[in-house]
């Protein structure tokens, strides 16, 4: 293939003297393999070159002739048909030769030689390609539109008007074409090729798909070439296999995929799935893998998965056999480390059944230290589980070793093992002891506090799963998550934590607070407020679920919420500000907007009149903007002395505030029209001024990780 890298190169660089160089020396060789000459017509056909090189195509005829392979032979010279511009006499009768050699029974030969433009036509150029295609055609025969509209079904065709109906599958109804134009257009599908079958028959390919997704992933592969698995999900979800079932039905099929010996399954998502032309079986693979890498890590992920993924393989000695020889064979290198050693270990005695003389896991386990780190490093989780019921039946210390893994290993599977073992009456107080420690310093091990939250939010056998329990940790849960909500490295936590609060309309909260103390459930709402995580929709429906447990919590409240909700409060110049705005914008502005649009409409041709399209946008905002406006006037109220609480933070008040550096503060709340941040002058419906409605003089709240002190509160009419 070296000549098709050459090809590549030139045409990348859109050098076309070089590439004539390379073509004259290929042309002229004296072998040349198949498969190579196909890619490289197919090449050129795709390129800019393709007009520029039909006169020298030609000259690739010698070669052509040394091809044996009649398949091969007719899909090269189509190729060269379809390349050539020079419409020679030579080339017209080699073409009329080799369909008469391909079709010698065709009752419609001359009609077709016609059509295509080898009887009285000067340009036959395509000739081969296109009588193929009218032989193709009839009805129910598939076609590919390359211009767009997919695959299509021939409803019905004409050789006499020359002309065709089609359905495609991305175009609505039904489609008349021209012959000169589906030459142009159409590629011609077997009735089993995948874009066929999707098109012409998707239930019975669905059906197939379930069935068995290798066989209709292999005729995708086989098809269309390699594809991402991005890119097969293009090709089949919503086509053959419905959205809502397709992350089930692709996991089910790239399990099957990986054990089936015609496809190579990538390593990565970026790459794609490949159709070999061979079939590799199981043990080569694994033999391939093997000799591609000589690290301890790669063989032993290599052969783990292959005992893993083909258990029955191990039914034969000769694989068993060489498998047992290749770790052993491991364990006497000398750089070993010790999670390597200790794999090795786990691998030989718990999946193959087979023990080193002198070097057994229990001896090794006996011995070992530091296990948090050596647990760390050990890459199959399948090993780390073994290693550590290993520890669990041969060292005494296991319960002091599985505390404290318990709070420190990163996989859940792992922790539930550990919780399971240590659980047992025996143990039971210890294990509380290290609960407590996690309970009162959760953000020291916070993977495995949300981890032990939803154990007892889902387990009521667990410790600390009873109300009092529930309780503590869910205090504990939202101080978590006001201390790691703004950290990077915490982000993926956070969105599970913010997930494990919301899911299922606040199923825990809902819970949890049910049955609680009032004590609680106030705490809880002042929790809430601090973490910034949460939205404001988030805060309103949690203070909801509280109020539905203790009504009395929304006393008080009611008149503030209907306020806020239906009342725009303004001082009075703010009102006569905003009436005088709304004046201008019905009487002058939508008036010198109606003039601009008559204006427009004089220019004519208002499909292209750019002046009328802005205007007509500019009169849709202005009458959007006046009726927002007129709506909020009808709710506007102006603030008064009887409105203004001295007791308590509200609207109209004047607030002084001190905050955890000592900074005074003063803010004035009024309404959304007198709002001035420059001044201080703050929106009632403002962040900030939500978080202190409702504070005395000298309480304390708390907004964006800082904590600020009423010192007082007096009126702005003042």
């Amino acid at each position: 293939m070296a000549y098709l890298e050459e090809f590549k190169t030139r045409i990348n660089h859109d050098d076309f003297p070089r590439f004539l160089q390379i073509w004259e020396e290929y042309a002229n060789g004296e072998s040349v393999d198949a498969a190579e000459f196909k890619e490289i017509l197919n090449l050129i056909k795709e390129s800019n070159f393709m007009a520029k090189f039909g006169h020298y195509v030609e000259t690739a005829l010698p070669l052509w002739s040394s091809i044996q392979d009649p398949d091969d032979s007719y899909d090269i010279i189509r190729s060269i048909m379809d390349l050539q511009t020079t419409n020679t006499p030579h080339l017209q009768e080699l073409a009329m030769k080799l369909l008469k050699e391909r079709y010698p029974n065709d009752p419609q030969f001359d009609l077709k030689t016609r059509l295509i433009g080898l009887r009285g036509v000067d340009n036959f150029q395509g000739a081969l390609f296109n009588y193929d295609l009218l032989t193709h055609m009839d009805k129910g025969k598939f076609v590919f539109h390359t211009g767009g509209w997919g695959a299509g079904e021939i409803m019905d065709l004409s050789l006499v008007r020359e002309q065709l109906v089609i359905e495609f599958e991305l175009v609505l109804g039904k489609r008349d074409m021209s012959f000169k134009n589906a030459f142009k257009m159409l590629q011609p599908l077997s009735n089993d090729h995948f874009l066929s079958r999707r098109f012409g028959s998707p239930d019975k390919l669905e059906e197939e798909a379930r069935q068995d997704p290798c066989k209709v992933i292999r005729l995708l592969l086989k098809d269309l070439g390699s594809k991402t698995a991005p890119e097969i999900k293009e090709e089949l979800c919503e086509w053959v296999i419905p959205e809502e079932h397709w992350t089930k039905w692709w996991q089910n099929a790239r399990a099957k995929l990986k054990k089936d010996t015609m496809v190579e399954v990538p390593s990565n998502m970026k790459a794609p799935f490949v159709l070999r032309e061979t079939e590799v079986t199981h043990e080569d693979r694994l033999h391939k893998t093997i000799l591609q890498s000589n690290k301890v890590n790669d063989i032993i992920l290599a052969t783990y998965n292959f005992v893993r993924d083909f258990p029955n393989m191990l039914r034969k000695e000769d694989v068993k056999k060489s498998i047992e020889e290749k770790i052993v064979e491991l364990s006497g290198r000398s750089e070993l480390s010790v999670d390597q050693e200790l794999q090795i270990l786990i691998f030989l005695e718990n999946f193959l059944g087979t023990k080193i003389e002198g070097k057994e896991l229990k001896d090794r386990v006996l011995t070992l230290s530091n296990i948090g780190k050596v647990l760390e490093d050990i890459q199959i989780l399948a090993f780390k589980k073994r290693l550590l019921v290993a520890i669990r039946n041969h060292r005494e210390d296991w319960v002091d070793i599985f505390l404290e893994l318990l709070l420190t290993v990163y996989q859940n599977p792992l922790r539930d093992y550990l919780l399971k073992e240590l659980s047992h009456p025996d143990t039971l107080t210890k294990l509380e002891h290290r609960i407590e420690e996690l309970l009162h310093h959760p953000k020291s091990y916070p993977e495995a506090f949300v981890w032990y939250f939803q154990k007892i939010s889902s387990d009521p056998d667990t410790l600390f799963s009873d109300k009092d329990g529930q309780c503590e940790f869910l205090e504990s849960f939202l101080i978590l998550l006001n201390q790691i909500e703004t950290e990077n490295k915490y982000r993926d936590l956070v969105k599970k934590m913010l997930s494990i609060i919301t899911k299922k309309r606040y199923l825990v909260i809902r819970n949890i607070i049910e049955g609680s103390s009032l004590d609680f459930v106030k705490e809880f709402l002042l929790l809430v407020t601090k973490c910034q995580s949460f939205t404001n929709h988030d805060i309103k429906i949690m203070r909801s679920l509280a109020e539905v447990v203790y009504p009395s919590l929304a006393e008080g409240r009611e008149e503030r919420r209907d306020e806020n909700d239906n009342v725009i409060w303004t001082s009075q110049e703010g009102f006569l500000k905003t009436q005088k705005h709304i004046e201008h914008v019905g009487t002058v502005e939508i008036v010198q907007n109606a003039k601009e649009i008559e204006e427009a409409r004089a220019l004519g041709d208002l499909r292209e009149n750019s002046e009328y399209k802005f205007a007509l946008e500019k009169r849709s905002r202005l009458q959007s903007e006046l009726k927002l406006l007129s709506d909020q006037i009808n709710r506007a109220r102006i603030i008064t002395e009887q409105d203004i609480s001295m007791n308590e933070i509200g609207i109209g008040a004047i607030v002084n505030l001190i905050n955890s550096q000592g900074d005074k503060i003063t803010y004035t709340i009024l309404g959304p029209w007198d709002a001035d941040p420059d001044q201080h002058i703050l929106s009632f419906q403002s962040k900030l001024a939500q978080a202190m409605m409702g504070f005395k003089e000298g309480e304390t709240f708390t907004f964006r990780h800082d904590t600020y002190t009423v010192a007082g509160i007096r009126s702005f009419m003042k």
